[in-house]
């Protein structure tokens, strides 16, 4: 298993996955590549041209010195005028050769920047799509500045590697070994001389590259830590305005940020190092070389041509050599980015879709109909992050087809841990929970889901207009569906007064809205959707007595002809209620109606004598 520093802020979820720490991460990205193989194949093409364009070159310039400028200085008339057409042959064909390489050179960067791009794009979509299906535990883990960051930082890098890298590394590596044949062709003697020496230079280079991977790999983890953070305070400004922390945040994150620029330092000083060690050793192999090769020219073993040739030739190894130095780098550093996006790919969410799912009785469309029946039975559970504390104890409970249920009891008594494995977010570690006689996990998840409505306590809106966050509830109900829903939820009237109306823009999660009109779009969303199970967490907690009245209306016409639970700690919001459960530290201890639990005076009865007291001290 990965182990992380404690300075490292990476998430357990994603830190169970193993990292290996090389360039084997890619084979990973193999699923995403293999789509385009045509795409890759004709980049292929242009690369061999655009290489063998290049190799041609050296080749070209021995002619034009042996044939051209050899026999111009040594004849004049026939021999002189050969010599002129060797030299404008040679200039002809080096034209053509650069015609070729530039031709071949634009379609191979057309290619693999599409390629870059595509394949990004596509990574992109899968990780985001892997995520967004992970189960509450990933979220309870898991920093959402950490997630974007690898959605953007990391696929970036990705990008970088097959939009350049891959392209880059494979045509130095072609002209690394065509320069090489041509080398041997060229004085087997000065190159086996040249591959000795580099052999000898390349083994403290590779060395020092595994300390570049693993620095890339901690320079990307510390601009995660700052991507984080700010992702968790900006979501929070409102907080930290009112404790006026706007100076203590910007220093952390500075701090953060300063860690980040430090790590980010020791990548680029060791990448630097790595790049001047490369290419001091290798060129200074290749002088050395060359001094004896012009040794070899004055000795006659070799022509000026040949010389020449070979100094390109050595050029063009030497070139490649340390193109390859540096492309390794960037693929070191991008193999870290791999490695983490697979990391959130590999992520397995413990709620999962059921092999083969079962359907809910048939109802007729478009209507709840009698509701829905449910049952708990002997229902223990307990958070993945709190396990030696039990959330709900042998709970076991039966409401009715259209029955309305109210749970209260103080906070903490498991009421919306209730709603959570109502809605399949977690499974419970013993007991069953069933929907009209299935158990949920033999529900596809949208079935489950679909068949239930929720207003949450914290009202989610979204950064759209006001028809569209309602419309969130069913996608594709009319506007007139729409707008009857915000009538039923008593939002019609403020929405009709927004500058645009229901096309106002509500501004980032509805900063426009108070948060009663906030409360009203969502209790609009959960009624246009029309569920046989609805569920109300603290539905009217956010309003005013005017709002609350109007709301309370509205949701107990849409409680006909559907099953109802409401989690309330007013009292008298459930006053009206079938049924009553109270629960305490996870289990059900009193269920009744309001008047018989009154009656019994326990918990309930305790709860409604402070409540209803202060109401009257309050009058």
């Amino acid at each position: 298993m990965t182990k992380h520093s404690p300075s490292s802020n990476t998430s357990p979820a994603l830190a169970s996955a193993p990292a290996k720490g090389s360039l084997a991460a890619f084979k990973g990205l193999l699923p995403f590549l293999k789509p385009y193989r045509r795409q890759f194949v004709l980049a292929g093409i242009a690369l061999l041209f655009a290489a063998g364009a290049t190799l041609a070159i050296p080749a070209a310039f021995k002619q034009m010195i042996d044939l051209g400028f050899g026999n111009a200085g040594h004849a004049a008339g026939g021999a002189g005028d050969q010599g002129i057409r060797h030299i404008d042959s040679a200039f002809l064909a080096l034209f053509g050769v650069a015609t070729v390489l530039g031709l071949a050179t634009a379609a191979r960067f057309y290619m693999v920047s599409w390629l870059g791009e595509r394949v990004t794009a596509d990574i992109r979509s899968a990780v985001y799509r892997h995520v967004v299906h992970q189960s509450p535990e990933f979220f309870e883990t898991t920093q959402t500045g950490e997630v974007l960051s690898r959605l953007t930082t990391d696929t970036t890098l990705i990008q970088t590697v097959v939009g350049t890298s891959i392209s880059l590394a494979l045509r130095n590596t072609l002209l690394f070994l065509g320069g090489l044949v041509m080398l041997f062709v060229t004085s087997a003697k000065l190159t086996a001389i040249i591959l000795g020496l580099l052999v000898a230079v390349i083994v403290p280079i590779v060395l020092f590259g595994r300390r570049v991977r693993k620095l890339s790999r901690d320079s990307q983890d510390r601009i995660a830590d700052a991507s984080a953070l700010a992702g968790e305070i900006l979501n929070a400004m409102p907080t930290v305005q009112a404790y006026t922390h706007e100076s203590i945040e910007a220093e952390r994150f500075g701090a953060t940020v300063e860690g980040a620029f430090g790590a980010a330092m020791r990548r680029i000083r060791a990448r630097s190092l790595l790049t001047m060690l490369a290419i001091v050793l290798v060129f200074g192999t290749i002088v050395f070389v060359l001094w004896l090769g012009a040794h070899a020219v004055l000795r006659g073993e070799m022509t000026s041509g040949d010389l020449g040739q070979f100094i390109l030739y050595a050029a063009i190894v030497a070139g490649s050599i340390g193109a390859l130095a540096e492309v390794m780098g960037e693929a070191q550093r991008a193999a870290g980015a791999t490695e983490r996006l697979l990391e959130l790919l590999s992520a397995r969410a413990d709620i999962r879709n059921p092999a083969h799912p079962r359907s809910l009785p048939a109802r007729s469309k478009g209507a709840a109909t009698a509701g829905a029946a449910l049952a708990l039975q002997d229902v223990t559970f307990a958070y993945p992050s709190r396990q030696d504390t039990a959330a709900l104890s042998h709970v076991t409970l039966a409401i009715r087809p259209g029955e309305t249920v109210a749970v209260v009891g103080p906070s903490g008594a498991g009421k919306t841990t209730l709603f959570q494995l109502l809605l399949r977010y977690y499974d419970p570690q013993a007991g069953a929970i069933t929907l009209d006689g299935v158990d949920i996990r033999d529900l596809d998840l949208h079935t489950l889901r679909g068949a239930i409505g929720i207003v949450p306590q914290d009202t989610v809106i979204f950064s759209n207009n006001a028809l569209e966050n309602i419309r969130y509830g069913r996608p594709e109900a009319s506007d007139e569906e729409v707008i009857a829903a915000a009538k039923m939820a008593a939002a019609h009237e403020f929405i009709e007064r927004l500058p645009q109306g229901y096309r106002s823009f509500l501004g980032e999660r509805g900063v426009r809205l108070s948060g009663g009109q906030r409360q009203r779009i969502a209790i609009a969303r959960a009624l246009l959707k029309n569920p046989p199970l609805l569920l109300l967490d603290e539905a009217t907690s956010a309003l005013d007595a005017e709002s609350e009245r109007l709301v309370q209306g509205a949701l107990e016409a849409a409680m006909v002809g559907r099953t109802t639970i409401v989690i309330a700690h007013r009292l008298a919001t459930v006053q009206r209620a079938d049924r009553i459960v109270v629960m305490e530290d996870g289990r059900v201890v009193e269920t009744g109606t309001h008047a018989s639990l009154v009656a019994m005076g326990g918990i309930y009865a305790k709860l409604a004598a402070l409540q209803f007291h202060n109401v009257y001290v309050e009058h």
